[in-house]
């Protein structure tokens, strides 16, 4: 019986900061328990006992990931507005560095049914992950966000993203905390109530790997708004992560806003393909 890489568990510790799936320091698909031959590089093709069989001739992996996201407006900003979209990621894996990139295409639709389209912003990112103990993992990363999104009451220009997240796993659970920093460059356009600032955000959570398929996570989230004068934006989030087999995946979270300023309800559902 052959077994791939546990891709599941690396694509976690990049995106979600919800950073394990089990017990699996060398993230070979093998539990640590069982594991005979630990410690085996990421692109190994390992056996039932987590040895090696083969070596693929590439250290590197990626994967494709989209789908739709849905949020209410918040009442601080534009109310009674709704914003589907569809989003679209791309990941590159090499050893522990990844980039990635993502964008979303949008339809905002107001009270009166009139509609507004277009692409939000693009990001771009890099990262690295550090295990400094069997059971820790961390990562930090740096990113660019392109001004993609286009609108006549602002002046959008290109942002700068600094991050990091930890996270301790023992026994199938997992408690994780991240933290991250954006300098905003946009303007305002015309006279505004609002101006533009920095932002930080931090996040802290736990999770659990409800089976070898299945991994589910709650965490608080408070982020700066944007704008000057409107309070933090403080919300509860549920996510999920389900392994439909070697190569396909599916993600999704719901995001409930604690704060008038965040939005009330958000929804995210994802579809994921790693080669």
């Amino acid at each position: 019986m052959k077994i791939f890489k546990n891709f599941t568990t690396f694509i976690l510790v990049f995106i979600s900061s919800a950073l394990f799936a089990y017990t699996d320091s060398d993230m070979d698909g093998v539990d640590d328990a069982i594991d005979r031959c630990p410690n085996t590089p990421l692109s190994d093709l390992v056996n039932i006992h987590g040895c090696t069989i083969s070596k693929l001739e590439d250290d590197f992996n990626f994967d494709i990931v989209y789908g739709v996201n849905y949020a209410d407006s918040s009442e601080q900003i534009a109310n009674t507005l709704d914003i589907p979209a569809a989003s679209l990621r791309l990941d590159y894996y090499y050893k522990n560095f990844s980039i990635q990139a993502s964008t979303s295409y949008f339809l905002a639709i107001d009270a009166d049914n009139n509609t507004t389209t277009g692409l939000y912003d693009t990001y771009l990112t890099a990262a690295y992950q550090f295990k400094p103990h069997s059971d820790i993992l961390l990562n930090v990363g740096l990113g660019v966000v392109l001004p993609t999104y286009e609108s006549e009451a602002m002046k959008n220009k290109t942002d700068y993203k600094a991050y990091t997240s930890v996270s301790y796993m023992k026994r199938g659970g997992s408690i994780f905390a991240g933290y991250s920093y954006t300098i905003t460059n946009d303007e305002f356009v015309a006279t505004s109530d609002f101006k533009y600032q920095n932002t930080a955000a931090f996040n802290v959570g736990a999770g659990y790997n409800v089976t070898t398929r299945l991994y589910l996570s709650a965490a608080y989230n408070n982020t700066d708004s944007i704008y000057t004068g409107v309070q933090n934006l403080e919300t509860a989030s549920l996510y999920g992560y389900y392994s439909i087999n070697e190569r396909r995946f599916f993600i999704f979270s719901y995001a409930y806003g604690l704060s008038s300023s965040a939005n009330p309800n958000a929804f995210t559902a994802l579809m994921g393909y790693y080669f």
